[in-house]
C-alpha cells in the first residue's frame, strides 16, 4: 500500500510540473482541449515508432521512466500501410535484405551444376510466394515490437503527434479522436519518406517507391528504377537477380557521397551481370497505356535526344524527405534547416528547445541508417535518466550496400581523405581478389576488390577501409571496431587471417597504389 501511495504522489508531481505551462497557453492547448477526451503526462515522449525511437523508449522505460509512443503511418500515395517498427523493419532494411537473399539464392542455383547437383532446368521464381513469406515475417516484427514496449510497461498510442506548446503534444487518431500528452522531455523520431519528382508529369499518378515495392502482391515485371542512390541500387540489383528486365536511369553520378571508384565498380558489376544503365538522362514524362503499360519519356542531358519505352513498373528513388511538415514544430519553437526541413540538433541531439531532441534521419547531418539512430536513441535515454555523458559518436561508422555484389566501407572514402589531409600523405592499399567460392563456378570476380585508405606516415592509420565482394557487410563489420580503436595499417598486417575467407585478404593489404605494382591477388 505504501509503494501504491508513493507511486500516486510520484504521478501527481508529474502531473503539476506541467499544469503551469497547459494554462499559460491561452490558444492551441485549450482549443485541443476542448476536442480532447483525455490528457496523459509522461517523463518522456517519443513521437515516432521507427528503430531510433523505439530504442530511445524501451530505454528510458528500463530506467524506470513512464514512457509513451506516438506511431502513425500516413499511407503512401498508392495506398500502402504497414505496422510499427518504421521504414528499417517494414519498407527498408529488412525485407530489401530478404530480397536479395532471394536474388543471392537464384545464383548459387545456377552454381550448383558446377558443385555436382543435378538441377537440369532454369527455376522459375515466383514474386508472390517470396512476398508472403517476407511480409508475414514483417508482420511478426511489428507484433514483436508491440510486446516489448508493453513488457517494459511503455505506452502505446497509434496516433499522429503535433506540437500544441513545447511540452504539449496533441494525438489524433484516424479516427479523429485527440489526446493531449505532455512530458519532461520530448524525442522527435519520426524518420522520413521517398521522395517523388513532383515536377514530372505522371510522377505520383503513375509510379511507386520503395513504401510500395515490398508489399506487391505480383510480381512489377519490366521496371525502371529512377535514381542513383543506393536504395535505387540494391533495388534494381535484386530484381534483375530474380529475373526481371530492370533499367535504371542516372541523372549524374551513382550512389553519392560513397568512394566514386568502389561505386562504379558497384555498378559495373550490376551492368556484366544483366542491369540496363541510361546514364546521363533525365524523365519527362510517364503515361499509362493498354495492359498495364506505362510510357515513360526522358532526355538525354548530354545530345538534348529524347527517348521513350514501356514498362511495367517506375520506380522512384531519388531521395528521401524528413516527416516533420506535419509536427507544428513552430508551435514548440523547434528550428529546422529551411532547405532540408531537417531539425537542427547539438551534439546531444537537443533542438533549439533544450527538453526536446531529435535523432535519426529527422536531424540535421546525421546518417540516414537505422543502428545510428537505435544508437543515438539509447546514449540519449541513457544521458537523461541514466546519469551518463556519452556522446552518439559519428565518426566512423560502417555500412554496407546490398547490391548483387555487396559494398561495404567505414570510414573517409579516398577522396575524403585527399581533401582531408593532401595526395601526399594518403597511402592507399588495394587488391583485386577472387573468392574461392567462384572458382570452381567459373564465376566472374573482375569487381572484388579492396582498398584500405591510410595516412602515409607510419604507423599508418586507417582513415578508411572499402570492401567489394560476398559477404561485405559481415567483413566490414569486423574491421570496424578495429578502425573505431584507432588501427593503423602496421597492426592489420600483424593479424591472422582465417583461411580461406575473403576477409583474410584485407590482412594481406602489401600494395599501393603509389607503387604502380598489379594489386591482383595470386595463389590460394
Amino acid at each position: 500500500m505504501a509503494a501504491m501511495a508513493a507511486q500516486a504522489a510520484a504521478l501527481r508531481g508529474l502531473r503539476g510540473r506541467f499544469r503551469w505551462r497547459t494554462r499559460a497557453v491561452a490558444g492551441g492547448v485549450r482549443g485541443a482541449a476542448r476536442d480532447a477526451t483525455e490528457r496523459q503526462d509522461y517523463n518522456l515522449l517519443v513521437i515516432g515508432g521507427g528503430s531510433g525511437g523505439l530504442a530511445c523508449a524501451k530505454e528510458a522505460a528500463q530506467l524506470g521512466k513512464k514512457v509513451a509512443v506516438l506511431d502513425y503511418v500516413e499511407p503512401s500515395p498508392r495506398g500502402t500501410r504497414w505496422g510499427l517498427g518504421g521504414t528499417c523493419v517494414n519498407v527498408g532494411c529488412i525485407p530489401k535484405k530478404l530480397m536479395h537473399q532471394a536474388a543471392l539464392l537464384g545464383g548459387m542455383i545456377r552454381d550448383a551444376p558446377h558443385y555436382g547437383w543435378g538441377v537440369t532446368q532454369q527455376v522459375p521464381h515466383d514474386w508472390k510466394k517470396m512476398a508472403e513469406a517476407v511480409q508475414n515475417h514483417v508482420k511478426s516484427l511489428n507484433w514483436g515490437h508491440r510486446v516489448q514496449l508493453q513488457d517494459r510497461k511503455v505506452k502505446y498510442f497509434n496516433m499522429k503527434g503535433s506540437f500544441a506548446n513545447e511540452h504539449v503534444v496533441c494525438g489524433v487518431t484516424k479516427d479523429g479522436k485527440k489526446t493531449l500528452l505532455s512530458a519532461e522531455h520530448i524525442v522527435i523520431a519520426t524518420g522520413g519518406r521517398p521522395k517523388y519528382p513532383m515536377h514530372i508529369e505522371g510522377a505520383l499518378e503513375h509510379g511507386i517507391t520503395s513504401d510500395d515495392l515490398f508489399w506487391l502482391k505480383e510480381s512489377p515485371g519490366k521496371t525502371l528504377v529512377v535514381g542513383a542512390s543506393y536504395v535505387a541500387l540494391e533495388c534494381a540489383g535484386f530484381l534483375t537477380g530474380l529475373g526481371l528486365d530492370t533499367t535504371v536511369m542516372i541523372r549524374s553520378i551513382p550512389l553519392r557521397g560513397f568512394d566514386q571508384q568502389m561505386s562504379s565498380l558497384v555498378t559495373d558489376h550490376m551492368a556484366s551481370h544483366g542491369t540496363q544503365f541510361l546514364r546521363g538522362c533525365t524523365p519527362l514524362r510517364v503515361r499509362r497505356l493498354l495492359e498495364n503499360q506505362l510510357q515513360v519519356t526522358w532526355k538525354d542531358l548530354a545530345s538534348g535526344r529524347e527517348d521513350m519505352d514501356t514498362f511495367n513498373t517506375v520506380l522512384w528513388a531519388v531521395g528521401r524527405v524528413p516527416e516533420t511538415s506535419s509536427l507544428n514544430l513552430e508551435k514548440a519553437g523547434v528550428n529546422t534547416n529551411p532547405e532540408s526541413k531537417k531539425i537542427l540538433v547539438d551534439a546531444r541531439e537537443a533542438t533549439s528547445v533544450p527538453h526536446i531532441y531529435a535523432i535519426g534521419d529527422t536531424a540535421e547531418g546525421r546518417p540516414e541508417l537505422t543502428p545510428t539512430a537505435i544508437m543515438a536513441g539509447r546514449l540519449l535515454a541513457q544521458r537523461l535518466y541514466g546519469q551518463s555523458s556519452v556522446l552518439m559518436d559519428y565518426d566512423n561508422v560502417p555500412t554496407t550496400v546490398f547490391t548483387p555484389l555487396e559494398y561495404g566501407c567505414v570510414g573517409l572514402s579516398e577522396e575524403e581523405a585527399v581533401a582531408r589531409h593532401g595526395e601526399d600523405r594518403v597511402e592507399v592499399y588495394h587488391a583485386y581478389y577472387k573468392p574461392l567460392e567462384f572458382t570452381v563456378a567459373e564465376r566472374d570476380a573482375s569487381q572484388c576488390y579492396i582498398k584500405m585508405v591510410c595516412l602515409r606516415e607510419p604507423p599508418q592509420l586507417v582513415l578508411g577501409l572499402h570492401f567489394l565482394g560476398p559477404n561485405a557487410g559481415e567483413v566490414t563489420q569486423g574491421f570496424a571496431l578495429g578502425i573505431k580503436c584507432g588501427a593503423s595499417h602496421a597492426q592489420v598486417m600483424q593479424t591472422v587471417g582465417i583461411h580461406p575467407t575473403c576477409a583474410e585478404e584485407v590482412a594481406k593489404l602489401r600494395i599501393t597504389k603509389r607503387s604502380g605494382l598489379d594489386p591482383t591477388v595470386t595463389g590460394c
